[in-house]
């Protein structure tokens, strides 16, 4: 069969072959172009650090105990593995604006002004509007309780111009602590794959905020603050909960987990903890309380040997410059004179007047301290009339022991004349002056010379009534908690005690309170226990989400 180019068929045929041709054509333009996008990606990742170019979100538990007044680390696990800060990048944010504060360069008072990048950050917030202003104090505050994204914005373009600058900041603060693992994205802590750290080196950034900022640092332990007119709670569940926290702050992000960095100081212990990817708010917590409650009683309760953790230049000793010469004629000059002696006067078994001083010698090889004596020292004013008439004072055998002139009534003896009272051993006093010596003085004189005591006030004539003793506990204690009212407390060990009445049944269980500052606290606990039941109650309450500690009493 033959056909002619002029028929339809020929017409559609070679318009199919071209069409074919083209695709073909397009396809293979395509692919060349897709392996130049896939080359110049291979090598962007060659390019960048690993730690930057792992885009790879990094998920996972990790946790550290430290005893802060030795630098011991109590417990770790996955302690230097890379994890998400979450909102705990916010104590370093805080760091930065207390180091402006502490500067001057920042007031309380001090007016932030709010862009509209950061009033269009992701909750949690404070809901600021564009081009308004916020205080340096409600900032803190914000930061501390409802860890508040567009709060922390502010901050960084204030302290760095813009968040990006301050996060270069943050992470050579970083750094300069020795916070090794640490880098930082934004101020926030908001998702970002590369704003990473570890639970290692949070524990220095909790610890390094406290040793710089020690008046700043009371912050954290904020329970809730009113701005405009709204009462915004603390995310911190252990406050409270746990007696000796005080701070420090909370964390969540899909990718990060559950976070929690947590400072107690109780009994002069000192631990800092820090718990990363938490399932939950509540797991997190209880986890947090017992790791701290563990730790607690095997802290060093005494005074800090580990050093403060202080920045790098900080850390370099400072060089010593070389002794200045001393020059002959220097050495060869008489040394200042002594200050003008006090009139004191001391008790002593073998009286030594010097340079109008009176005092006793020590017996050789004794190891008795001089103890000093009251002396009345009486100010004189201008004479008056009534002049008290001239006294001899003798011994019962008739030998005159001393003498006084006459005297106006209300003086006392001139300014070089002192009373000294000495309680032992029973002899008479004496009045020494400057040019005669110690000149011995009845009893009955300086008395006389003494004020009158004071009349004593008495609220009530009737017998006090004896005080309670307290009851007397020995054995061994469990601590379930320290709440803020009492009767919460003894909720808490009713609900202990059904949790673990195997155990517990035989116990006592009391409220013991304790003045915190300005408020009380009251001690959940329950005494009477042997370490084999106290041990065991702990471990079936910590299996119960509470918070368990073991005291011997």
């Amino acid at each position: 069969m033959r056909f002619a180019f002029g028929t339809p068929f020929t017409t559609k045929l070679v318009a199919v072959t071209v069409m074919a041709a083209i695709s073909v054509m397009a396809s293979n333009a395509e692919a060349k172009s897709t392996k130049k996008q896939r080359a110049a990606q291979t090598s962007a990742r060659k390019a960048t650090p690993v730690s930057v170019a792992d885009s790879g979100w990094r998920r996972g538990t990790a946790a550290i105990v430290v005893d802060g007044n030795t630098g011991r680390v109590m417990y770790e696990e996955n302690a230097d593995a890379l994890r998400h800060p979450a909102s705990l990048t916010k104590i370093m944010t805080l760091y930065m604006l207390f180091e402006q504060l502490e500067a001057g360069r920042l007031k309380l008072d001090s007016e932030l002004p709010v862009s509209s990048k950061a009033a269009s950050q992701s909750p949690s917030k404070l809901n600021l509007r564009p081009g308004s202003t916020i205080e340096v104090d409600d900032a803190i505050k914000a930061i501390v309780t409802r860890s508040a994204n567009d709060v922390a914005v502010v901050i960084g373009e204030a302290i760095g111009g813009s968040e990006s600058n301050f996060a270069d900041l943050m992470t050579r603060k970083a750094r300069a602590l020795g916070m090794d693992n640490t880098t930082f994205r934004n101020a926030s802590g908001l998702p970002n794959p590369g704003q990473v750290t570890t639970a290692r080196d949070l524990s220095i950034l909790g610890r390094a905020i406290q040793d710089r900022f020690p008046r700043e640092y009371r912050y954290f332990s904020t329970r809730s603050f009113v701005y405009r007119g709204e009462t915004i709670g603390n995310h911190n569940r252990l406050l409270g909960r746990i007696e000796g926290v005080d701070g420090i702050k909370t964390g969540y992000t899909n990718a990060s987990g559950f976070n929690l960095v947590t400072s107690v100081h109780r009994d002069n212990r000192f631990v800092i903890g820090v718990v990363l990817g938490g399932a939950s708010g509540s797991s997190r917590d209880n986890r947090m309380a017992n790791l701290v409650t563990d730790a607690l009683p095997r802290a060093y309760a005494g005074n800090r040997t580990a050093p403060k953790v202080v920045e790098a230049s900080a850390r370099e000793p400072a060089p010593v410059p070389a002794a200045a010469p001393v020059r002959q004629a220097e050495m060869q000059t008489a040394p200042a004179p002594l200050p003008a002696p006090q009139r004191v006067a001391y008790v002593s078994a073998d009286p030594v007047t010097t340079s109008g001083i009176t005092t006793r010698t020590p017996a050789p090889g004794s190891a008795e301290p001089i103890k000093p004596v009251a002396v009345k020292t009486v100010t004189i004013s201008r004479p008056i009339t009534n002049p008290v008439p001239a006294q001899t004072f003798t011994t019962p055998e008739g030998q005159v022991l001393g003498y006084v002139a006459p005297q106006p009534s209300n003086l006392a003896p001139p300014a070089d004349i002192q009373l000294v009272a000495q309680s032992a051993p029973p002899q008479a006093p004496s009045v020494r002056t400057a040019a005669a010596g110690p000149v011995a003085l009845p009893a009955a004189a300086v008395a006389a010379a003494q004020p009158a005591p004071k009349p004593v006030k008495v609220a009530s004539a009737a017998p006090m009534a004896p005080q309670a003793a307290a009851p007397s506990r020995s054995g061994w204690i469990i601590q379930i908690g320290a709440f803020g009212a009492e009767k919460e407390a003894r909720a808490k060990l009713d609900v202990a005690k059904s949790k673990a009445g195997r155990v517990l049944g035989g116990a006592d269980p009391y409220t013991e309170k304790v003045e915190k500052g300005a408020s009380d606290i009251y001690r959940a606990r329950f005494a009477g226990l042997t370490e084999k039941d106290a041990k065991e109650a702990c471990r079936l309450l910590q299996r119960n989400d509470f918070a368990c500690m073991t005291l011997r009493h």
